[in-house]
């Protein structure tokens, strides 16, 4: 009980346009309009559920709000009370907030690097199943995301403390993978400078849907930023694409379920194979 899942993530970014061609082109992802105050907002379909991820347009690139899936109304009063002794505020969500997001309860707080959290009961189906690109399932749903930000301690805190999340396993010399269900993981948290969303993870069906997405990207001239590969910890196959924001959307498909008997452990070393970054990696282990 409690929080079910990660239900969907709100982005400002500067370049919408881009973002849909991206989804739409290399993704086979289905993009809808909707009206947000004075904003139209693209809400890209990953299932059959309203949207999973929401581009605001914007004058800078930033994440704008995280959304995690409550159990029941009286799960998320209990949440809001355990939030509030840990001494967050928890405001609701207005009207539109909860039509936009096909929610029937929306509340929020904001988390200690900043960032607007919001837990929501309830989801609107609104097709029979996503557009699909040929050939396959394609986009299945949204895994996870990976949050890296200063105040590493706090934000540890708060997911596994006050949220109830579980630890599923970490590496030196600091990145921890939780979860709020039998997945491996629906988030994990890193140190760093400045708070930023490092990937977003979009699930797929198969390794063939995984390779197809592979083998548009590179037609598309996409900027594959972290090569094909497998996941030590998760298992899962994936590669990751830069997207118009600056940051990681990660491909991928086969990571593991895990249960109650799970022991929290240093997976070691990142991956079984591949996962080449283009550019330095930030979580690498320190050389000796």
């Amino acid at each position: 009980m409690g929080i079910r899942k990660l239900g969907y993530v709100g982005l400002n970014v500067t370049d919408v346009e881009a973002w849909t061609g991206l989804l739409g082109r290399t993704l086979g992802i289905g993009v809808t309009l909707a009206k947000s105050g004075t904003d139209e907002v693209a809400l890209a379909e990953l299932d059959e559920f309203k949207y999973r991820v929401a581009l605001y347009p914007s004058t800078e690139d930033s994440p704008r709000e995280l959304g995690w899936i409550v159990d029941t109304p009286a799960e998320l009063d209990r949440l809001t009370r355990r939030l509030t002794d840990a001494g967050f505020t928890v405001a609701e969500g207005s009207a539109e907030e909860r039509e936009l997001r096909g929610a029937t309860s929306l509340r929020w707080f904001t988390d200690p690097v900043g960032y607007r959290v919001e837990l929501a009961v309830g989801e609107a189906k609104v097709r029979t199943a996503a557009a699909r690109p040929p050939g396959g399932p394609g986009t299945t749903g949204l895994g996870h995301f990976v949050l890296a930000g200063p105040r590493l301690q706090e934000m540890r805190e708060l997911y596994e403390s006050v949220l109830e999340f579980k630890l599923t396993d970490y590496r030196a010399p600091g990145l921890f993978f939780f979860r709020c269900n039998r997945t491996h993981h629906s988030i994990a948290l890193a140190s760093a400078e400045t708070a930023s969303i490092h990937h977003l993870e979009f699930e797929h069906g198969s390794i063939d849907d995984v390779g197809r997405a592979y083998d548009r990207a590179k037609a598309n001239d996409v900027p594959i930023s972290i090569s094909l590969g497998r996941h030590m910890n998760d298992k899962a196959i994936s590669f990751y694409v830069k997207n118009p924001s600056g940051f990681h959307l990660e491909i991928g498909c086969a990571g593991i379920e895990v249960g109650e008997d799970w022991v929290p452990h240093d997976f070691g070393r990142p991956d079984v194979w591949g996962h080449h970054h283009a550019d330095a990696n930030p979580f690498a282990a320190p050389k000796s």
